[in-house]
């Protein structure tokens, strides 16, 4: 048995799941290497917290594993030894108090990202954690050293045990780029293609509607769509023209059906219901009320408040003709169609789905094809919405490889 004082662990990527496995590895008095790409660490924890550091979600724990959808299982297993209520306990040991928002959200008290990364980071170089940036991992050499470039050149480091927490491939300018797909499918381990995930979708608007509604929020709407499973799924909330199609909040929720529907059809036709507060037969009523001497617009405007973007959206899916008919105008607004084409870059991509297939991992977080190598976090072939639910099991898989690999240790 290996005495873990005696051990010498290095972590790639100071990420989340990078930086709370140097916590675990470093309480055990394990001596903790962290690379890091980039000039600093938590970079795209920074970005996230940018408008208010969602930390994780406050609904009961069933729900809260089915949003891992199809990887709920495995990543249920992660959340049993690291959940949401662990991790505002892990916020409040570090001086930092958490609220529950009105959506269930939850967030530090101060909503910023940058306190409770500075106290965490501090924490981590108390307990000896050695963080070494501008080192972009590269694979091995010939010896099975962990290899790096530098701004110095190359360099190498002969670990008792490797942890991969390098991140999928979205904001790759925050460091998270793909590189190591390529380097650990050379070495037979099982990758999934890497997808975007919480992302938006491209649109064929008109260029005068994009050029006049680009940045305009749509508020109180109802998404439907029928899944490449044949279910119906809808959905209300609010989302964003863009300059390409849509985005946001609601959007991002149902990316990953949108996603997969593409996929499997080349296109994702969907309804927007523009009023779903009114049913039906009220809108109708509405639009055929007669105008007398007043505008269309002034119509839509002053009997069921319809202006704005959504009077655009109506106007770039219907053509003048249809907008001289009430019951087609009444008809597109309840069910506005629209066929979304692809989803955005993965690089604009709010996180990654795909990456090393949890088949290829122990229930330890090793990988099966390369003994004392672990992996964590977003490179992993798992996705889950926004709302705290990416952040809580990305920490929650960084602190399960790290006890794995003080098992591992102890049992070598």
């Amino acid at each position: 048995m290996k005495r873990l004082r005696d051990a010498r662990v290095a972590v790639v990527g100071g990420g989340p799941a990078g930086l709370m496995a140097a916590e675990v590895l470093s309480a055990q008095g394990i001596v903790v290497d962290l690379y890091e790409a980039r000039a600093s660490v938590g970079r795209k924890f920074l970005l996230a917290g940018k408008g208010g550091l969602n930390i994780t979600h406050s609904e009961a724990a069933d729900n809260f594993v089915s949003r891992y959808r199809e990887r709920s299982t495995e990543v249920g297993r992660w959340l049993d030894h690291f959940d949401a209520q662990a991790l505002r306990r892990w916020c409040s040991g570090l001086g930092i108090d958490t609220f529950v928002g009105s959506s269930g959200r939850v967030f530090p008290t101060g909503m910023k990202a940058a306190p409770l990364l500075r106290t965490w980071l501090t924490r981590l170089r108390t307990s000896g954690v050695r963080f070494h940036v501008r080192h972009r991992w590269t694979g091995w050499d010939a010896g099975g050293n962990a290899c790096f470039v530098t701004p110095d050149g190359q360099v190498s480091t002969n670990a008792d045990a490797l942890l991969l927490a390098a991140g999928g491939a979205s904001w790759p300018q925050l460091g998270s780029d793909g590189l190591w797909v390529s380097t650990l499918a050379a070495r037979g381990v099982d990758i999934s293609p890497l997808r975007a995930a919480n992302c938006g979708f491209d649109l064929a608007w008109s260029p005068h509607f994009s050029d006049r509604h680009a940045g305009d929020p749509v508020k109180n709407i109802s998404i439907a769509f029928v899944d490449a499973d044949g279910h119906r799924i809808e959905r209300r909330g609010e989302c964003l023209i863009s300059a390409h199609g849509l985005e946001g909040s609601l959007i991002y929720a149902l990316s990953a059906p949108l996603r997969d529907s593409i996929e499997r059809a080349g296109y994702c036709d969907l309804t927007l219901d523009l009023l779903p507060a009114f049913d039906a037969a009220r809108v109708r009523d509405e639009v055929a009320h007669p105008r007398g001497s007043r505008s269309l617009s002034s119509h839509l405007a002053s009997r069921l408040g319809l202006s704005g973007v959504k009077l655009g959206l109506l106007h770039e899916v219907l053509d003048k003709s249809a907008m001289t008919h009430p019951e087609r105008i009444a008809s597109a607004i309840k069910s506005l169609p629209l066929r979304l084409l692809r989803t955005r870059p993965l690089a604009e991509a709010i996180s990654t789905a795909g990456g090393v297939r949890l088949e290829a991992l122990n229930d330890r977080l090793m990988l099966k094809a390369l003994p004392g190598v672990f992996c964590a976090g977003e490179m992993l072939d798992w996705e889950a919405p926004t709302g705290g639910y990416l952040l809580t099991a990305t920490m929650a898989s960084g602190r399960l490889a790290a006890d794995g690999i003080v098992r591992w240790l102890q049992d070598e």
